[in-house]
């Protein structure tokens, strides 16, 4: 029996209401489920985000989540033209089989997107 269906990352945020808003902007992210001063449930396609709040930067600074999409040059082209594309992810082929590029959040989080090979 498969009991495990979908992780949903949990992102840290000082400002939630301001990260959901750039989330919305920067991302393209146009799903909202639950948005408070203190959590928030947000998506775009077939993903889902939750953003905590927290009170240390150091949390969203050293927090990642690696998102698996179709069409990663499509997504890439989009996501430069925002300015969120990290200086040092370009998309470009990994050595374990994907096609990927990083980007950041407002509060420091990592994203990573990758396609398979």
């Amino acid at each position: 029996m498969e009991h495990l269906q979908r992780a949903v990352p949990v992102l840290f945020a000082l400002d939630v209401r301001k990260s959901v808003t750039f989330y919305q902007e920067k991302f393209g992210f146009d799903k909202q489920g639950w948005v408070d001063d203190h959590y928030a449930v947000i998506g775009r396609d077939q993903i889902e985000l939750h953003i905590a709040k927290c009170s240390d930067k150091i949390f969203p600074e050293n927090t990642s989540c690696y998102i698996h999409v179709t069409d990663v040059d499509g997504l890439y082209a989009e996501l430069k033209k925002t300015g969120v594309v990290h200086p040092n992810g370009p998309l470009g082929n990994k050595p374990w089989g994907l096609r990927e590029f990083s980007a950041l959040d407002g509060e420091g989080n990592l994203l990573r997107f990758g396609q398979k090979l």
